[in-house]
């Protein structure tokens, strides 16, 4: 296992079920059960109708690349070994993320490109997600 030396998320009540669950290896998002919304990030009301009848959705973890652009540098203690992706990937579900793309040659990358999530263990209690070009 590769040391994992980027900054570690925040957890709080909002998002305490989204990280237990990506530690079991599950993509979790939010859908609103008053307008059938899904939504990304975790929040404790809907941002589409502000009803508070949220719930945890498991993701097919399968999306596209919308954008991305490659970083070669940056100083930023964690960031600064290039080149590598960041990028907005859309889910199935109609949600976007902004994660990194791994396991391929950032030249690789394309706008469309058909992705599926991973997760790096970055502690025993937390793992990341990520997204790899789907098989």
């Amino acid at each position: 296992m590769t040391t994992y030396n980027k900054p570690l998320p925040t957890i709080n009540g909002e998002t305490k079920t989204f990280w237990d669950m990506a530690r079991r290896g599950t993509l979790l998002i939010q859908k609103c059960d008053s307008c059938n919304e899904f939504q990304w990030y975790p929040r404790g009301i809907c941002a589409n109708c502000w009803s508070s009848e949220i719930k945890w959705f498991p993701s097919t973890g399968r999306g596209t690349v919308w954008t991305y652009t490659i970083t070669n540098q940056n100083r930023t203690l964690g960031f600064d070994t290039g080149p590598y992706v960041l990028a907005l990937v859309e889910l199935e579900e109609g949600v976007r993320m902004f994660t990194n793309i791994v396991e391929c040659d950032p030249k690789d990358v394309s706008i469309g490109m058909a992705v599926e999530v991973t997760f790096q263990q970055a502690t025993p209690q937390i793992s990341v997600p990520f997204f790899k070009p789907a098989s």
